[in-house]
Formats: structure tokens, C-alpha cells, sequence
């Protein structure tokens, strides 16, 4: 739990040296327990009492960061259960397994593999985060030589999951470069696996049987020196995770539980591809910081990738485009114009109707704050003067001839006060999307 300005201020030096910018410690200390100051700033605060400032400022999950350069990737850091009381920070992390008993052709197919899957959703770009070289082979030579050809070919952050803390050494100084994920320290191999992943500043994950295992091992790995820890619970049964997760996430923010305050590991491993999708957007609902598959199938992934976006997108920050007139295909002075909000789903719901109806055409977006064509009207972020000065500021004047624009069905109620503040003819189009090729092929002239 966060210190109070006046916890904080029983650890700091009380010299009122003012060499902090602040006139006192006090007000130092205020500062602080509101996050305008470091505490850097202060040159007199002992380690003991640094050590105990920054302990109890930690967040109640751990942040943790793996990767390097542009491909780091964030999990952990989360502060609340549940998205609508405030959201959630670090989206899960998506990893796709590849085995080091592969052959060579084999493996260099799978990277690329891993590589090139990609999806294009409501105007966001979305890859796979992480790649997990997995030990099958149990020799260290097979796993090293795989993960030369990943490390040569992938900027990814790796996981090494191998048992043997000799091997996952090896593998550790190929990779320096980059923070890495090492699964798993068990009860057998902890005390190797910490030093191991101490010496090369590694993440660990733990893997226990049980909660009260796991709990065990979290805290003799952080007297061992290890700060940096991801959870792996085990998967039995989807019920037995659903309910070791939301254990977890809770007496981490609830209670404050240091040794379940870091981000979640689960492996999911199933021939049926129906139930990897289900097991494993169950776990990015609740709550899992990194998941493992081993399909690379798009009809599998896609669904994933979706739950995620939509899961880890800001219910207060609603994902938009930028306003301003969009072409499709070659739209000359005769081509109609129609016009919609900026909210990207509305967008991308719009824009593939237009292209499918052939017919060269404007696209006019609005800045609505983000918000659907209907709320926007609503909440009068779409009325006629705001769409008026959109056109004004676009020029549609010197781009078409006709002096027509075709605005929503839904908002029909706005066509006379548009006509009147813009000069323009104001056309009603359809109240759906779909409706667009067959309204710009018949009706529009």
C-alpha cells in the first residue's frame, strides 16, 4: 500500500536542506506521496530508507519489461480487477512456441512464420509479441544452436524454457542483449535457477503445483535476490486456472500480497483449436501477462488478438482516426461526398462499404472525440456546425462541383440546419453501412 506524505516523511533526512527544490522535507515529502517529485532529488536520504520508500511505492503488480531497443514488450503493472474501474494498463503479451528439435528448414519456417503473422483490426496493427524456444530435446547443444538461428532472425523478446539451469545459462549470455523470460524454476532446481537468472539479470518464472507452493517459492526466490518474477500456477483444468488467476490478482490489489504482486505465465496446449481460443481468452480477461501457444493458425489467432484489443482498449480513450477528407479509388469533381464520425470502428466499418461499392467517392470524418455516429449526435459532437466547419476546413468547395453531401440515415434530423449553415443540398443516405453500394450505384446522382 502507498506511504502517506506523513509515513514518508518519518524516513527522510529532516534537515529541511531545501536542496531538493522543496522549502521543507515535509513539503518534499507531500510532493512525493502525490508523484510530482523523484526521489533522486533528495542527496541526503539514506539507502535503507530509499530501499523502503521505493518497496512501498511499488505497484501492487510488478511492471516488468522484456525485450530491447523498439521490441520491448510490458507486462505486470496492473492496479485494478476489473477494466471499468479505472483500465487496464499492459496489454497480455501473445508468445508462440517453437522446439529446438526442429531441423534447420524447420525452424527457420516457424520463425518466419512467426514473423510475418500479422493482422490489420480498426486501423491498428497487431503482431505476435514474444517467441518461446522451448528445450524439447533436453540436450543443451540442440537448444543453444535453435536459439542462434531465432536471435539471427527475430528481434522479438525470447523465452527460454528449458529445466536445466546449465543450459538456460548458455543461453542467457547469447542473449544479453535483450531482458529475457527464463520458464521454469521448480521446486527441484529454485536455488540454481535464481543464481542463474541473479547473474544475467534475467525475468524467472516460477512454476509450482499449486498456489501454496507457488507462494512458497516466491518468497524464497525473492530472499535468493530475485526482483523480477513471473507466476506460472500450472493448467489442469480451465476452472482450477480461471480460479488460481483471480486468487492471484486479488490478494496482489486487495491484499497487498507481495509475493503474488507479478504478471502471470500460462502455457496453453490443446489439439483442439476451439478450446485453445477459449482457454486462452479466458486467461487475457483473467488475468494472465503472457500466454504460450503453439498454433500458428490465423483462424485461431484472429480471435485471440481480437478479445485482447478489445480487452486492453481505454473505455475512457475510445480508439479514433484523424479528421479529414479520405479518397477512395480516384474520386474526381463529380464524385459524392459522404460524411461520419471519426470513431475508428464506425470508420472501418464505413470505408470497406465504399470500396465495395465500386463507385469512386470522399469520405468526410469529423472530429467527434471518438464517439459513434449516433452518440456523437447525442452528446453534440456531431451537429451542423461542427460538420460545416469540417467542410469549410477541407475546401470541399474547390474539390467537387455539386455541392451535395450525403450524411448518415440515422442523423436525418440534422439535414435542414446543415443546408442552412453550409449553403450545401443535403442528401440522407443509408442507416447502414451495408446499405453504401447499393445507395451510391441507385440513388446517388
Amino acid at each position: 500500500m502507498a506511504l502517506s506524505g506523513l509515513d514518508i516523511y518519518k524516513l527522510l533526512p529532516k534537515t529541511n536542506c531545501k536542496k531538493c527544490g522543496s522549502p521543507t522535507c515535509l513539503a518534499f515529502a507531500m510532493k512525493l506521496a502525490m508523484k510530482k517529485a523523484s526521489l533522486d532529488e533528495c542527496p541526503d536520504i539514506t539507502a535503507e530508507a530509499k530501499k523502503a520508500l521505493e518497496e512501498s511505492s511499488r505497484p501492487p503488480i510488478a511492471l516488468i519489461k522484456l525485450g530491447s531497443g523498439d521490441n520491448v514488450v510490458e507486462i505486470g503493472g496492473e492496479t485494478v480487477l476489473f477494466r471499468h474501474e479505472k483500465t487496464f494498463y499492459h496489454q497480455t503479451a501473445i508468445a508462440i512456441s517453437a522446439d529446438d528439435t526442429l531441423d534447420d528448414s524447420a525452424l527457420l519456417a516457424r520463425i518466419k512464420e512467426i514473423e510475418n503473422i500479422s493482422f490489420e483490426r480498426v486501423g491498428q496493427h497487431i503482431s505476435i509479441d514474444m517467441i518461446a524456444l522451448v528445450n524439447k530435446s533436453s540436450t543443451a547443444e540442440k537448444f543453444l544452436s535453435a536459439l542462434d538461428k531465432i536471435l539471427q532472425n527475430s528481434k522479438k523478446p525470447v523465452i527460454l524454457v528449458s529445466p536445466d539451469p546449465k543450459t538456460i545459462e548458455a543461453a542467457l549470455k547469447k542473449c544479453s542483449d535483450r531482458k529475457t523470460l527464463v520458464h521454469a524454476a521448480d521446486s527441484k532446481n529454485l536455488k540454481d535457477m535464481c543464481a542463474v537468472a541473479k547473474a544475467c539479470k534475467a525475468v524467472l518464472a516460477l512454476k509450482a503445483k499449486n498456489l501454496e507452493e507457488l507462494d512458497k517459492m516466491s518468497q524464497e526466490a525473492n530472499s535468493l535476490g530475485i526482483e523480477e518474477i513471473a507466476l506460472d500456477p500450472g493448467f489442469e483444468t480451465l476452472h482450477g486456472s480461471l480460479n488460481d488467476l483471480t486468487q492471484i490478482r486479488r490478494l496482489s490489489l486487495k491484499r497487498n500480497y507481495r509475493p503474488f504482486g507479478f504478471p502471470v505465465i500460462m502455457f496453453v496446449k490443446n489439439n483442439d483449436k476451439y478450446q485453445t481460443v477459449v482457454d486462452s481468452c479466458t486467461f487475457i480477461a483473467k488475468y494472465a501477462g503472457v500466454i504460450v501457444l503453439d498454433s500458428t493458425e490465423e483462424d485461431v489467432l484472429l480471435p485471440i488478438v481480437t478479445m485482447r484489443q478489445n480487452i486492453y482498449t481505454d473505455p475512457q480513450k475510445p480508439v479514433t482516426v484523424e479528421p479529414k477528407l479520405y479518397k477512395f479509388g480516384s474520386p474526381d469533381k463529380n464524385s459524392p461526398i459522404m460524411v461520419t464520425t471519426n470513431f475508428s470502428l464506425t470508420f472501418y466499418t464505413v470505408a470497406p462499404e465504399i470500396e465495395a461499392s465500386g463507385n469512386p467517392a470522399y469520405l468526410l470524418v469529423t472530429d467527434s472525440e471518438g464517439m459513434s455516429v449516433l452518440t456523437a449526435w447525442a452528446a453534440e459532437k456531431f451537429t451542423p456546425e461542427i460538420i460545416a466547419e469540417t467542410m469549410k476546413k477541407t475546401e470541399l468547395d474547390s474539390i467537387v462541383s455539386h455541392k451535395k453531401i450525403i450524411i448518415p440515415g440515422y442523423v436525418a434530423v440534422l439535414s435542414g440546419k446543415l443546408e442552412d449553415v453550409s449553403g450545401w443540398q443535403v442528401l440522407v443516405g443509408p442507416k447502414e453501412a451495408s446499405g453504401i453500394p447499393k445507395y451510391l450505384k441507385e440513388i446517388w446522382k
